[in-house]
């Protein structure tokens, strides 16, 4: 077995232990494919996971460090002056355990008793008192990233409703309005001089939580159902194993 992979999980941590908690990838795994979310979470059987994209993490850290000192002295980030936001770095105490991975902001919903977590990557706040989320986000395009109109950005979209929602529920006032800090490293250098330049945008995104709460309703059902749903339409995965299955011998 690999020492990256184990597909078996602990019992404590699946649907009913007493660790588990349903994290806002979990919900977007749901929405991907009920029978990957169900094997996952019911089962333990954890789906193969994507290799970590190291570079992301680091723009993030650097990202937070950057924020964080201007959020120590209360004052805007050049980034918020240049797109002219009415916003500061929030400075809230619950702040580093909200950003913390495996802690995060956690809410229970109460219809469904589940409790769940998410954790953000940075928290504003405008001149209304209103907390605005953001998220940051890195890749490597010829074109710098300034819309969210792809379809494969969605998931980016559900991803701040879940983090508005899970603030709401923890008594905050947010913002509608959320913002990715998108940051596109740049393949037009004629030479990396041991560095990589990025193009960095700001992206609003209009948030609408509406949609939380019949999906946490709908999991719900999922896992207290003694049989494997059915498949997502576009789950990969799933289509990998139902062709081999055709193949085996």
């Amino acid at each position: 077995m690999s020492e990256y992979y184990n597909p078996n999980r602990g019992a404590a941590w699946n649907y009913g232990g007493n660790n588990w908690k349903l994290s806002r990838s979990k919900i977007d795994l749901f929405i991907e494919c009920p029978r990957c979310f169900y094997i996952d979470n019911k089962l333990g059987i954890k789906r193969v996971p994507g290799f970590p994209f190291a570079l992301n993490s680091a723009v993030d850290y650097l990202l937070k460090q950057e924020f964080d000192t201007h959020r120590a002295k209360g004052e805007q980030h050049p980034l918020q002056k240049e797109y002219g936001i009415d916003a500061i770095p929030a400075a809230h105490e619950e702040l580093d355990e909200w950003r913390r991975n495996f802690g995060g902001v956690t809410h229970v919903h109460k219809p469904t008793g589940l409790l769940v977590s998410g954790a953000i990557d940075d928290l504003w706040i405008n001149s209304a008192k209103e907390y605005m989320v953001v998220d940051y986000k890195a890749t490597a395009k010829e074109e710098a990233v300034t819309t969210l109109d792809k379809e494969w950005q969605n998931g980016y979209k559900r991803q701040m409703e879940v983090y508005q929602w899970l603030l709401r529920g923890n008594g905050l006032s947010v913002s509608n309005t959320g913002y990715f800090v998108y940051c596109t490293g740049k393949l037009d250098r004629k030479a990396f001089d041991k560095k990589i330049e990025f193009d960095v945008n700001l992206i609003s995104y209009n948030g609408n939580d509406s949609w939380v709460e019949k999906t946490l309703v709908d999991i719900k059902a999922c896992l207290d159902e003694d049989t494997i749903p059915t498949a997502g339409s576009s789950c990969d995965y799933c289509s990998y194993w139902n062709a081999r299955k055709k193949v085996e011998v």
